[in-house]
């Protein structure tokens, strides 16, 4: 049995003013056609479906054209769990129409997937809280998936029927898992976890969660999962959340985050992104495959000394979008942007970082001369502001302005 692993798709999400829409649809159908030349025979997708409660609707639309397109008309299923961005009951919404095409969705750690089989030989064998055993076709062997969607700690402990507030999380759920795999996961079938939680190897130092996400380590968010509390039975763990791909452990099984499929801050610049997929029989370790995925824009990160050295970086990397950090002796003039942004149309932002930085040093203090004009007070505390840095003319200009329309009212 074949399975890919994908996660944190964001559909929808911009990085400032940029869409990345485009990149989805070029990074999905590339998926696509690593599901059909691969013959895979199930996909999972491990939350963060949408980057919002509300997406948009050209979000949802492509998400729901690429999961029929992946679903390949009920005879690949797809299993698709809510992350900690989505709306749990928008993930639900379409369930019966989604099942019909081989589409099954997850929202809640306690969501049931009401038993169904398609002409395609598509069947659902087993349901309930937390579980799903399928028969697929073409396949004997059944697919076993425990299954736990993001939920806040108030949501798993209603899940859990947990009473006792002290006693930990991690320690409660792992005997829910561990209930289900005895019920359900023998050596007959490929047996497997899927889940958006936090999910980490004991006593390794925490990963950083990615720029811009809703953290779910912080108050009102779930404890942090160890690799040891999943079930023995279990042949693969399939993680959302963090963005880079990596595996986290490889006991009691390939504990795998399959990452983004696109890099969505600048804190992923130059990484690779990838797909899992997982070669899994019965009774056997599980053998997992990198695939790295090449569709949409590289994030890149340029520091630049002066003006000629940012234009010739440019020009030399056309298709990517880019952090630029501009090391000059005085702020860019307006001209200057103007012809950075005409050299480059992916650049998202820039960052200026002023080398003869002279006069008041950061925290000291001054006392005020009131007898100064506004102009003159306005440079010592743009000097203050700016480690000594004299500001420009436009800048002047503008604050001429400014004062020049706060006179006429």
């Amino acid at each position: 049995m074949k399975i890919l692993h994908t996660s944190d798709w964001h559909l929808g999400k911009r990085l400032e003013d940029f869409s990345r829409i485009e990149e989805q649809q070029a990074v999905l159908q590339e998926i696509g056609e690593i599901a059909d030349r691969e013959k895979v025979n199930a996909i999972l997708v491990s939350g963060d479906l949408f980057d919002t409660f509300n997406p948009s609707t050209e979000a949802i639309d492509l998400f729901y054209k690429t999961l029929k397109r992946l679903s390949n008309n009920g005879r690949r299923p797809v299993i698709a769990i809510a992350g900690n961005h989505d709306s749990p009951d928008r993930i639900e919404a379409p369930d019966p129409l989604a099942r019909e095409c081989g589409i099954i969705f997850a929202g809640y750690p306690n969501s049931v997937v009401p038993l169904f089989e398609l002409e395609s030989g598509l069947k659902v064998l087993h349901s309930e809280e937390g579980f799903l055993e399928l028969k697929l076709p073409g396949i004997d062997a059944p697919l076993r998936l425990l299954l736990t969607p993001y939920a806040n700690e108030f949501r798993l402990k209603t899940y859990l029927g947990q009473e006792n507030s002290e006693e930990e999380l991690r320690t409660v759920l792992q005997e829910k898992w561990q209930e289900l795999a005895e019920k359900y996961c023998d050596e007959n079938g490929i047996n497997m976890l899927i889940t958006h939680l936090f999910v980490v190897k004991k006593g390794d130092e925490l990963p950083e969660e990615p720029a811009d996400e809703k953290p779910i380590l912080h108050v009102g968010g779930a404890q942090v999962i160890y690799t040891e509390n999943v079930p023995k039975q279990i042949q693969y763990t399939a993680i959302g959340h963090l963005h880079r791909m990596h595996q986290v452990d490889s006991l009691p099984c390939p504990v795998y985050y399959s990452g983004s499929p696109l890099s969505y801050s600048f804190a992923e610049a130059n990484q690779k992104k990838y797909v899992l997929l997982i070669d899994a029989e019965p009774g056997k370790q599980a053998l997992i495959s990198e695939i790295e995925l090449i569709k949409g824009k590289r994030l890149l990160r340029k520091r630049a000394e002066g003006i000629d050295e940012a234009l010739l970086w440019l020009t030399e990397n056309p298709d990517c979008l880019v952090e630029l950090t501009m090391v000059t002796d005085t702020y860019l003039t307006a001209q200057e942007r103007k012809k950075l942004s005409a050299t480059h149309q992916g650049i998202v932002t820039i960052i200026p970082e002023v080398t003869n930085a002279v006069g008041f040093a950061s925290g000291s203090k001054k006392n005020i001369d009131l007898t100064k004009n506004m102009e003159e007070l306005f440079t010592d505390y743009f000097r203050h502001k700016n480690k000594g840095q004299e500001p420009n003319e436009e800048i002047m200009k503008l604050f001429t302005e400014i004062l020049a329309v706060e006179d006429e009212k």
